[in-house]
């Protein structure tokens, strides 16, 4: 007897399935929308706030699940099945990261660390590539802290190693870093398919990224995919057997997609 599999689609947003600068995925909203007539889960798993992410939903017309700031809280469990869980919170909140950072990191690095909270709106605007309600949206962070680093590679990287000894970790993303709590994309990931598998057995998922912090999603997915991005050269990837379009998105990601599915139908 044929094994019939849950698809469950992880996919990050900014310059995977929304265009790197626009923002905008009017060219494969129908798309979507019939992956998700045919009874496959997509689910945001993006550095993105709630309510970015809700704005999202709106726009697209579906409540879907997410993964929001880079794996710190996963909502909408409830939607696939209503004995899961409404919400699961996998960081601790971002006044106590702040503490633990400004406690235990020495002064010259946090000198170097320029938190985008306190920036103007015009700097912030032009970091994030967003005005008005979407760059409010967007500062309105419960568990992360974003922020630009003006050292050098060498301090990055001391930085790095001190916040990972404190229990905290920095997530790069393609305009800002973000201070965050021992959480990322992957693990969030693996706790969603955990309470899905509850009452899915035959589980397949696919991960959609384009940028560093999409990496370790990818990893631990069934069928990894890379939205084009000139940052990376595939020497620097490494992941097997992922799938790669030379396209940008939105139009890369349904190509990643189609072929992550003609995978899953051929296995």
């Amino acid at each position: 007897m044929e094994k019939v599999f849950k698809v469950l689609i992880f996919t990050d947003l900014d310059g995977s399935l929304l265009h790197r600068d626009t923002f905008k995925f009017d060219k494969i909203k129908d798309y979507i929308k019939q992956l998700i007539s045919k009874g496959i889960f997509i689910i945001p798993n993006t550095s993105k706030t709630e309510k970015e992410i809700l704005v999202f939903n709106k726009e697209l017309g579906k409540s879907l699940p997410y993964i929001s700031e880079n794996g710190a809280a996963i909502n909408g469990l409830d939607l696939l099945n209503s004995n899961l869980p409404k919400e699961l919170i996998l960081s601790r909140e971002k006044d106590n990261l702040i503490k633990i950072f400004e406690k235990l990191v020495p002064i010259d690095l946090q000198n170097k660390c320029k938190w985008l909270s306190e920036m103007n709106k015009k700097k912030q605007s032009l970091i994030l590539g967003l005005e008005n309600e979407q760059l409010k949206l967007a500062l309105d962070r419960k568990y992360t802290i974003p922020f630009i680093f003006e050292g050098n590679k060498s301090e990055r990287n001391e930085l790095s190693k001190i916040v990972r000894n404190k229990g905290l970790n920095l997530q790069e993303g393609g305009r800002v870093i973000n201070l965050t709590d021992k959480v990322n994309k992957s693990k969030a990931l693996q706790v969603f398919v955990r309470f899905f598998k509850k009452n899915n057995k035959n589980v397949k998922t696919i991960a959609v990224g384009d940028n560093y912090n999409d990496l370790d999603m990818l990893k631990v997915s069934d069928f990894p995919c890379l939205v084009f991005n000139d940052k990376f050269t595939l020497d620097q990837i490494p992941i097997n057997d992922l799938i790669i379009t030379n396209k940008p998105s939105p139009e890369g990601w349904a190509d990643v997609i189609k072929m992550a599915l003609v995978k899953i139908n051929n296995n």
